[in-house]
């Protein structure tokens, strides 16, 4: 029997259909740059993922890890809102189990950041319901993740990684497809219940001369025992966060993403711009700026 004051009885009442909550979401259109990009998957069968998708935007999420396994986002740089204010709040995604989400409980009293993973302004174009819409979307723990409270030269970095590229895109009407997500090791470090990653993932896809192209980078959060000593052992203390280290972040082969993450990126490996050399110093290309990012081959 439905509760005489639950949404679906008031819908009934109204003669109206009953929608679940965020049913309406169309989530990552893989034909948005009109060559196809599928949504990453695991490669490995027997783990088991959850499709969510959002407005612009869909999440990959492994209910094992309480975490995304991926994001794609799709950015439509010349629609585009720049004042959409932050005023959402972060939200259990209830077409899931909350015990399978990331929630307020392991990021309550301590130094860990609630990590955006698809950023939240990089779905938030079109109509202005539509972009606000994406906006609220993007605060659904499902799209978030654990990160150090460090802010740094590598994380604005990381975090302006998609303005850059889409200046470099705007002779291709600034579209990018966006897979981003954390690394999820069997030993990350655990935490109030989840296991919290080291390391996290972008992978970019565009246009350029009519064909498709794209870029891999890693954020690396673990703590640099040369640099962070004092504050990895203080974050060794029984009960607090595992210690974390200033953010890293490199350029690298798409395909040592795909590698690292077991997941399926479809072309994208083929369409790295990013020259690979067998030579571990150059394979990974630590970034000091934006200028350091290789968008040409050759």
């Amino acid at each position: 029997m439905i509760p005489s004051d639950s949404p679906r009885a008031a819908g009934a009442a109204a003669g109206t259909t009953f929608r679940p909550p965020l049913a309406d979401r169309a989530g990552y259109d893989e034909h948005f740059l009109g060559v196809p990009v599928p949504l990453p998957m695991p490669v490995r069968p027997e783990v088991a993922t959850v499709v969510l998708p959002y407005t612009h935007f869909t999440v990959v999420l492994r209910p094992d890890r309480r975490m995304a396994a991926a994001t794609a986002v799709c950015i439509d740089g010349q629609r585009l809102l720049d004042h959409v204010p932050r005023e959402s709040s972060w939200q259990f995604d209830p077409r899931l189990d909350k015990a399978h989400q990331t929630g307020n409980d392991v990021y309550r009293d301590n130094s860990l950041d609630k990590g955006h993973l698809v950023r939240r302004l990089d779905p938030v174009w079109g109509a202005a319901a539509e972009a606000d819409q994406a906006n609220e979307d993007t605060f659904h723990y499902t799209n978030a993740a654990p990160q150090a409270d460090v802010f740094n030269q590598g994380k604005k970095l990381w975090q302006g990684l998609e303005n850059y590229l889409l200046d470099h895109a705007a002779g291709f009407d600034r579209k990018l497809a966006v897979l981003t997500g954390p690394v999820l090791h069997d030993s990350d470090p655990p935490y109030r219940g989840v296991q919290v990653p080291l390391r996290f993932w972008k992978v970019a896809a565009f246009l350029q001369d009519g064909a498709l192209a794209a870029t891999g980078y890693v954020l690396d959060q673990s703590p640099d025992l040369t640099r962070d000593a004092d504050r990895a052992l203080a974050g060794a203390q029984a009960g607090a966060p595992p210690p974390l280290g200033a953010f890293r972040t490199f350029q690298v082969p798409v395909r040592d993403v795909a590698e690292l993450t077991s997941l399926d990126l479809g072309p994208l490996p083929d369409a790295d711009l990013m020259p690979v050399t067998r030579a571990p110093a150059e394979r990974w290309k630590r970034l000091a700026s934006h200028d350091d990012i290789v968008l040409r081959r050759g």
